[in-house]
């Protein structure tokens, strides 16, 4: 067992030095989180405005791409397609809206930009889906980072390389195994052709006349 203990170790340390490299060069992502509530306008159904949460969730981005969450949250279309996710409840139509961004304050811009392009947009329709979007909370502003730290980033890539060099030991000897057994048995098939190259064959038997 000790000698299988050598290449584990080794994977485990690859990994924590790799995990807590990764984390300590990569740079901190902040989060902040926008709410707004699809309420129903007058003589509207209620029940209709937990459809349209469930429509604006899924179409959160497009919208802010399309209205002016650009220029309130200061970023491209791309950033805002990439790094804002809306999420939705099955039970209360509410839309909670998170942001990352390498910096606090441009995680609730991009938040509050995107949530304030639903409002608006909520607004141009709202004769027509007889509902609108109003702003519950606003996105506050994070104090730490969500991504990993180098720490944690190192005990994963060490319980990762561990489990990795687990996994090749037990590769390994199987394998070592098959090609035992193949050459164990081309020995023996060579074995047992020059045993019967050695061994002559019976003399056919003569034939004798028979006696009248």
């Amino acid at each position: 067992m000790r000698g299988l203990e050598g290449p584990v170790t080794a994977a485990v340390l690859a990994g924590a030095v790799l995990g807590g490299g990764y984390g300590a060069l990569k740079t901190p992502q902040y989060a902040a989180t926008s709410y707004v509530i699809v309420v129903p306008a007058e003589k509207s159904d209620p029940a209709a405005a937990l459809g349209f949460a469930q429509a604006y969730g899924r179409v959160a981005t497009d919208i802010a791409v399309t209205g002016d969450a650009q220029v309130w949250a200061g970023v491209t279309a791309d950033t805002l397609r990439r790094n804002v996710q809306a999420a939705t409840s099955p039970d209360a139509p509410m839309i909670s809206i998170t942001a990352k961004a390498e910096k606090p304050a441009k995680a609730v811009s991009m938040a509050d930009g995107v949530a304030r392009a639903l409002v608006l947009n909520s607004t141009h329709v709202a004769g027509s889906t007889g509902v609108k979007v109003v702003q519950f909370s606003r996105a506050t502003k994070p104090v730490a980072p969500v991504s990993p730290s180098a720490p944690l980033s190192a005990l994963v890539g060490g319980c990762a390389g561990g489990l990795l060099g687990g996994l090749a030991l037990l590769v390994r000897p199987k394998r070592a195994a098959a090609r035992g057994e193949a050459r164990h048995s081309r020995q023996a098939a060579a074995t047992s052709g020059a045993t019967s190259a050695a061994v002559p064959a019976p003399a056919a038997a003569a034939h004798q006349p028979e006696a009248v």
